[in-house]
């Protein structure tokens, strides 16, 4: 009786995470290129009373073990990549990616830190020399293919800024004629995008798990995405899937702790015969 207490202790527990990443998810359903988590479970140690003998010369060999499960625990948290859908904006610096890539932006000059996003919510800022660069709603500077900050010269109009497909920047100069900027957003892939840490703030970093970032510009990768100008890529949470998880999650925290409950009951009983 002490082993099922314990038990539905563990279940108890792996359903509270299940219940505070199902909350985190519904509460960044409004969040751009956000990408929805679930719990991965496994079960704890068995304990084995005895094990399964089939040899012939011992007379009454068990054909199967007796064990039992000492509980469940959370193992990891998978986050779901999907594509989510492409929201139309009045801003021609915003870009949504169709695909697997991910946009870089530097985190810190100094130590030359990149980390990478699928936010494509861009904003203009000027730096301590002057210039105009493309940054992220936090003022993160965006990366070319050259691994260097997105700098436009100061004769162009920021309103007549266009990018293709491929991340290419074109403007319209002043006689209205179409001129190449020179420049391309960076767009990276990963090996094992589910090895990426999540830093917040729409932010992932590389990590051994995730390998190294593979430029698209490169040519490296089976599949290159597609950059869209004027979109940003909202979150694939399932508000329905969620209210369904949350729904299940709850009857199995119940459960389990109407086991504690009989079990302290069965525990009391086995006390009581003493009197």
């Amino acid at each position: 009786m002490m082993r099922s207490l314990w038990t539905a202790a563990s279940g108890m527990n792996a359903m509270q995470m299940s219940i505070d990443n199902i909350a985190n998810n519904m509460s960044n359903v409004n969040t751009t290129a956000f990408k929805s988590e679930r719990v991965e479970f496994k079960s704890l140690l068995y304990q084995t009373m005895q094990r399964a003998d089939l040899d012939p010369a011992n007379t009454g060999g068990r054909p199967v073990n007796l064990q039992v499960g000492l509980g469940v625990r959370p193992v990891a948290t998978t986050r779901m990549f999907t594509q989510g859908n492409l929201l139309q904006t009045p801003n021609n610096l915003d870009f949504a990616i169709q695909g697997p890539g991910f946009f870089s932006v530097r985190i810190s000059e100094d130590d030359d830190i990149t980390m990478y996003t699928r936010d494509g919510s861009f904003k203009i800022s000027v730096n301590e020399a002057g210039e105009i660069m493309l940054v992220t709603s936090q003022g993160l500077p965006v990366l070319s293919t050259d691994e260097e900050p997105i700098v436009f010269p100061e004769d162009v109009r920021i309103s007549s800024i266009s990018v293709d497909s491929e991340g290419n920047f074109t403007f319209l100069d002043a006689e209205g004629e179409l001129q190449d900027l020179d420049m391309q957003l960076a767009i990276v892939q990963f090996s094992n995008v589910q090895g990426l840490e999540a830093m917040g703030s729409n932010l992932f970093a590389v990590t051994p798990a995730s390998g190294e970032p593979v430029m698209e510009a490169d040519g490296e990768v089976a599949e290159r995405s597609g950059v869209v100008q004027g979109y940003l890529e909202g979150s694939n949470v399932s508000m329905a899937d969620e209210m369904i998880n949350i729904i299940s999650t709850q009857r199995a925290f119940d459960f389990n702790s109407r086991v504690i409950h009989a079990s302290d009951e069965m525990l009391q009983g086995a006390a009581n015969l003493r009197r």
